[in-house]
Formats: structure tokens, C-alpha cells, sequence
């Protein structure tokens, strides 16, 4: 480590100390390029992440006890004078999906969407890894590089000061990814999409997560053609299942504020026609199959308005879900 380094290093706190450990260690297991490291490279980096954005939440409440800014669970206890007040239960800390509802509670201005993907890679590496998927741990590190910059920007600091020469391999290693993410895109670009939710969301691998999925045939156009391969970890995935997961990963934060804010089911339903889950009700018809649903909207009886949602369950007969019990009852 150099005197910079040394100087940069002495006025940090005990956690970013170790998230910048945990992140240089990560790009050396990665930099030794050899299997029985790689699962340790994804776990030292990702653990630095998370060390990473908990120093963000305590920067960003400097006057609070840190422990209480990062604690994942509190309960409310009475503080003796007819009110509460909410204490740390246990031990455990903010873990990634955490982290995120954190970051918005505190207006920090980062991407938490890229904390999902990032946690979701992670999961799926370390629960299917292989020898073979070094481009798997390329990805990791990758998909983590913009969110570790904005991290360190967050908390004021410059990663290219603190990483050492772990910065200079993470550019090169964001390049390369880059690149052949790029290079997989353009053997999709031909293909007439059936569904422009999914012709707006890349492809990723229904095995290992990877985003580099590509196309064994570029010049082919037909979407129900396709014949995929990654890239990562050499898995073929059926193309029904691929647009399926793509649909489920674009729509999946919707249909949550959905049902949490309304009690509305959607955006997404099983297709009635390929039973698929991959029927898009603002598209009318399904990313999979192409079909669309005709039903009456309104119902004849009432008046009120019938959702898709009672129409596939089978109130397609002009009555809404309400005036059907209704009609079957006095059957």
C-alpha cells in the first residue's frame, strides 16, 4: 500500500476499512483466475458491497447510534410514559433487499434495482456453480461496478484512492463485460419480438442468471426459432422459458406496487391459450404465444367494470365476479 493509500486509509471507520478489504480481496481471488477461488471471489466482493452500503447509511445519519441505522429488525417496547419507542431486535444487520428499502427511506439517490440484480446473481452462482463459470464471477464483479462507484461517491470518498490496485483490474474487468454483453445483444437484434416489454428487457439465463444469452443463430428473425446458449455457464435454455423469466423480472416490481397499494392483481397473468406466465394485460396478449383474451368489460348486470383477472378465472359470461356469486347462489 502506498503512503496515499496509507493516508486515505487512517481516517476511515472500522466497517469501511473492512468493505474495502472485502472488495480488494474479492479481485485478487478473481485475479488468480483459478476455480477453487472463484466462488471466494464472489463472496469477499459481495460482502464488500454490502459493508460498502451500510457505510453509506451511517454517513448519512452521522448523529445516530450506527447500530440502530443498520439493524434489520426493531420492535416497539414502552418507553414508560404511555408511548414506545422501537429498539434493535437481535443482531442482524440490513442485508441487500434491506439495504435498498434503506437507501429510499433515506432519499440516498442510488439505483436499488441494481441491488436486486446484483443479489440475485449472487444467489444464483453460489447455488449453481461450476468450474466453467469464470465468466460468471466476471459478471459479478461487472454488474457490481456501478453501483460500488455510486456507493463510494455517496460517502464521499474516491474508489480509485482507497481500492488500490483493485481499481485499475474492476475497470478492466467492466470493459471486458460490457463488450461481450454488447456482442451477445446483436445476435438478438434481428428478432421480431412479440412483446415490447420484452423486446426492451435483455435476456438473461433461466439457469445461472447470466445476461450473456445469445442467439446460436443471429440472422434469425422468428422469436419461437430461437436457440439460445450462455455464454457463462453453457446452458441452452428453451426460449418460452427465457421470455417467461424476462417478462417476470421487467413487470415483477409493478405487479408488488400493485397489489400493495391497490389490492389489484396484474400486470402479469397465465396465459389462457400456452398456460404461460407471460400474459401482459396493458399489451393485451401474451409475450409467448402472441394470443390476446377477448372478453365483455362490462358487466350486464351491474354495470361495473370486469378485470382480466375475474375474466381468466372464468367470469366471461357478462357477469363480474360479485353478480356471478350471486347468480350461482340462487341457482
Amino acid at each position: 500500500m502506498s503512503s496515499d493509500e496509507d493516508a486515505a486509509m487512517s481516517s476511515l471507520s472500522g466497517m469501511m476499512e473492512n468493505a474495502i478489504a472485502s472488495l480488494r480481496m474479492g479481485i485478487e481471488d478473481y485475479a488468480a483466475a483459478s476455480p477453487e477461488r472463484a466462488l471466494s471471489a464472489v463472496r469477499n466482493f459481495y460482502a464488500g458491497v454490502l459493508l460498502l452500503g451500510k457505510e453509506v447509511l451511517v454517513r448519512a445519519a452521522p448523529l445516530a447510534d450506527p447500530d440502530q441505522v443498520i439493524g434489520a429488525r426493531y420492535e416497539p417496547v414502552q418507553d414508560g410514559q404511555g408511548g414506545v419507542e422501537h429498539v434493535m431486535q437481535g443482531q442482524q444487520t440490513v442485508d441487500f433487499y434491506t439495504l435498498g428499502r434503506r437507501f429510499k427511506a433515506f432519499g440516498i439517490a442510488i439505483d436499488t434495482r441494481l441491488l436486486d440484480e446484483l443479489n440475485g446473481l449472487r444467489n444464483a452462482i453460489e447455488h449453481r456453480y461450476t468450474n466453467e463459470t469464470t465468466d460468471a464471477v466476471r459478471e459479478a464483479i461487472a454488474r457490481a461496478f456501478p453501483i460500488v462507484t455510486a456507493m463510494f461517491r455517496e460517502a464521499g470518498e474516491r474508489p480509485e484512492d482507497l481500492l488500490g490496485e483493485a481499481w485499475p483490474t474492476m475497470l478492466d474487468v467492466r470493459d471486458l463485460y460490457v463488450a461481450e454483453r454488447e456482442s451477445c445483444r446483436q445476435t438478438l437484434a434481428r428478432i421480431e419480438w412479440v412483446s415490447p416489454t420484452v423486446a426492451h428487457k435483455q435476456l438473461a439465463c433461466v439457469e445461472c442468471g447470466s445476461d450473456l444469452l445469445e442467439q446460436t443463430e443471429p440472422q434469425n428473425t422468428s422469436q419461437e426459432s430461437m436457440e439460445l446458449r450462455c455464454r457463462s455457464c453453457g446452458e441452452k435454455p428453451d426460449w418460452s422459458e427465457s421470455i417467461v423469466d424476462a417478462v417476470d423480472r421487467a413487470l415483477s416490481g409493478e405487479g408488488y406496487i400493485r397489489f400493495k397499494d391497490c389490492g389489484e392483481m396484474g400486470p402479469v397473468f397465465d396465459c389462457p391459450c400456452c398456460n404461460e406466465a407471460a400474459y401482459i394485460d396493458f399489451e393485451a396478449g401474451c409475450a409467448v404465444c402472441g394470443e390476446t383474451f377477448d372478453y365483455e368489460p362490462t358487466c350486464l348486470r351491474c354495470s361495473e367494470s370486469i378485470s382480466l383477472s375475474d375474466a381468466l378465472d372464468g367470469c366471461d359470461g357478462g357477469l363480474c365476479s360479485y353478480c356471478q356469486y350471486i347468480s350461482n347462489k340462487d341457482d
